[in-house]
């Protein structure tokens, strides 16, 4: 087991990380990637598509899932099911367009600690993020970590939104790519280690890299699983505190204080 070092992160550093996540030439996501806003022009889309992907582990992260997508002109309704992700931390998920349009090879090595494959060396297969699956308000590519508004652990997340033109032909077209962020590589029930995000050096690789990814393909369902998705803002199975999240001791989101921190654990030997 890699050793670790102590360290809490405030809020500002996410920020700053979101800040990254949301400027042009960002690895996890640049801007809009050339695809609109998903709040952009409505009501000109006439696409329609049911969509599936089943989500495979990277980093041997033991992370899977299933996402079903509806296209109905601009509206987008996700019902994503997850599994093996971290228990009490939240976890990134996005709808990604653009390079390959593909999810990378499991097998495949990137900078991280002992091979492991960062937010950047996964850019090239699966692009740039077109809408954050956030638990309510924005999905655009600016929430690209809200880390207060993600899913905590595994579950099932459920929501319908608006997107652009542009977005709902890339999705209808099969160049969506579902990932979802987190993995705790050394097995310490928390985002911690010696190696710093690609995105923020302020924090844990482990907190950004990519747990589980899946690319979507047109469904043999006839409609989304039963149940379906509500409309409006958006809804979660079971995320009902969605605003507090606890990350071990250590991540905290809390929106009267307005602050969160990640902490490394003290060094093993």
């Amino acid at each position: 087991m890699r050793t670790t070092k102590t360290r809490t992160v405030p809020l500002l550093a996410a920020t700053a990380m979101l800040a990254l996540l949301s400027a042009p030439g960002a690895a996890m996501a640049e801007g809009h990637g050339g695809h609109g806003d998903d709040e952009g022009t409505h009501g000109n889309a006439t696409a329609s598509a049911t969509l599936e992907a089943h989500l495979i582990e990277l980093n041997d992260s033991g992370a899977s899932g299933t996402a079903w997508v509806a296209v109905d002109g601009n509206e987008v309704s996700v019902t994503l099911e997850t599994a093996g992700l971290l228990d009490g931390a939240p976890h990134a998920q996005h709808i990604h367009v653009g390079g390959k349009n593909q999810c990378p090879d499991p097998d495949k090595q990137g900078n991280g600690a002992d091979g492991a494959l960062q937010v950047s060396d996964a850019h090239e297969d699966y692009g740039d993020i077109v809408s954050s699956l956030t638990t309510d308000g924005d999905t655009s590519p600016d929430s690209g970590l809200a880390v207060e508004r993600f899913p905590v652990g595994s579950g099932t997340y459920e929501r319908t939104f608006e997107v652009s033109d542009q977005v709902a032909a890339d999705i209808v077209d099969g160049k969506g790519v579902v990932v979802v962020h987190g993995v705790d590589h050394d097995g310490s029930g928390t985002y911690d280690g010696d190696v710093a995000s690609d995105l923020d050096p302020n924090l844990p690789s482990e907190a950004t890299d990519p747990a589980a990814c899946g690319e979507l393909v047109a469904s043999q369902m006839d409609a989304m699983p039963q149940g379906g998705v509500e409309t409006g803002d958006g809804s979660t199975s079971g995320l009902e505190h969605a605003g507090a999240i606890a990350l071990g001791a250590g991540l905290m989101a809390a929106a009267g204080a307005g602050a969160f921190a990640l902490r490394r654990r003290p060094a093993q030997k």
